[in-house]
């Protein structure tokens, strides 16, 4: 059995600000995209089927409304998207289940549309995608979300966006924007901000989930907790870094279909801390599916990551 949990879609209301964002394509590939994107029916479920996906778990399409700058606009975007995720996810209840979108411009309302979307809809957590408008989720107003998210017991899947300042290492070379490189060093350093701000020493059960073999961080445990050592005592923390990441940190496999990385993440996190995804429809779901069946790994550790770790993580014991 497999369970993905990277699988995108869109609405029509947030689909301006996914074509804003989305990385350089043709207009032919564009187009086959977002036909992807907003298919609950044929051309989604097929796609599962050829790749023996039994499972995907929805989340919105970045940045969503993470990109507007109207709070009352965000949060009403936000709520119609749960439920129009809902009423799909409710016609086909074997085959998808959500992640809520959330206005993360307004923290205290992003909490409730959390609760309201685990409690009433039944989704499985949430997905952000990275800063909203700057803010990265260190910030202090995001407190009363944390301890929402932690009485709740889900995970946050922290998704890729651009840096809100473009980095001046990327001038001249667009090549290395968005997803080809960018989106890894600004998703891994998001978490790391969680880590040196204390979030997790306040908020100790919270359960993160990156993308793409954890946006590098599982080859970086020995440095970074080398490096800690060298400074300055601002903001003690707890643990060592590493801990953190072993502790809070899940990884999928979206966008990585490699050994190499899998196996760092598996010797770095632990086998019940690797997910499989897909990243759809940006990857290739075939193609994910087949390299996870024949990666150099134990059977066992194959099993937990294509859908027993989904269903501990997020309590699915209703998927069969």
């Amino acid at each position: 059995m497999k369970i993905a949990l990277e699988e995108h879609f869109i609405t029509p209301a947030l689909l301006d600000y996914c074509v804003k964002a989305m990385p350089a394509v043709s207009a032919e590939g564009k187009k086959g995209i977002i036909a992807n994107l907003i298919s609950f029916d044929d051309l989604r479920l097929d796609t599962m089927d050829k790749a023996g996906i039994d499972f995907s778990i929805l989340g919105i399409s970045g940045p969503g409304v993470q990109a507007e700058h109207d709070a009352k606009l965000a949060i009403k975007l936000a709520k119609d998207a749960n439920d129009i995720l809902a009423h799909e996810v409710s016609r086909k209840p074997n085959r998808y289940g959500g992640f809520a979108h959330l206005p993360m411009q307004a923290p205290k309302e992003a909490a409730a549309e959390l609760e309201r979307s685990i409690k009433e809809l039944g989704f499985f957590g949430s997905m952000v995608n990275g800063h909203t408008n700057g803010v990265y989720l260190d910030d202090p107003q995001y407190d009363i979300f944390w301890e929402r998210m932690e009485a709740l017991d889900v995970p946050l899947y922290l998704h890729p966006t651009d840096s809100f300042i473009k980095p001046y290492v990327l001038d001249g070379c667009d090549e290395l924007v968005k997803c080809t490189w960018e989106w890894n060093f600004e998703t891994s350093s998001h978490f790391l901000r969680l880590v040196y701000a204390g979030v997790f020493d306040r908020f100790p059960k919270l359960k993160i989930i990156l993308g793409h073999m954890g946006e590098m961080l599982p080859f970086e445990l020995w440095r970074l907790d080398s490096r800690t050592h060298l400074l300055e005592k601002t903001r003690p923390l707890k643990m060592a870094p590493s801990a953190y990441l072993k502790q809070n940190l899940y990884v999928t496999t979206s966008g990585q279909c490699d050994d190499a990385p899998l196996i760092c993440s598996l010797l770095s996190l632990g086998e019940t801390h690797v997910l499989f995804s897909v990243d759809y429809p940006y990857e290739n779901s075939s193609v994910a599916a087949q390299w996870i069946d024949h990666a150099h790994i134990s059977d066992i550790a194959r099993e937990k990551i294509c859908h027993l770790n989904a269903k501990e993580l997020m309590k699915m014991s209703h998927i069969p």
